[in-house]
């Protein structure tokens, strides 16, 4: 039994998406981004997973049915 794929493709795409502004903070400020270059590792990492371990992969349409999905079952 493994991670969900859903689950684990919504956390991929939310760290790399505040991973981002972190960068680009880091970068205007001068210092290194060492905390958001491990987000993206990490971000990269569960997308893999997600992308080879899913049964027919993913599409670009896929990704809100699998937002609703994870939302609504760990809100429901």
């Amino acid at each position: 039994m493994g991670i969900d794929t859903d689950l684990a493709l919504v956390v991929g795409l939310v760290i790399g998406a505040f991973a981002v502004p972190s960068i680009v903070s880091a970068y205007i400020d001068g210092r290194t981004p060492r905390v958001a270059m491990i987000a993206i590792v990490l971000s990269g990492v569960s997308l893999v997973y997600a992308l080879k371990t899913h049964p027919n992969g993913y599409d670009v349409g896929d990704v809100p049915a699998a937002f609703a999905s994870v939302i609504g079952r760990y809100l429901h």
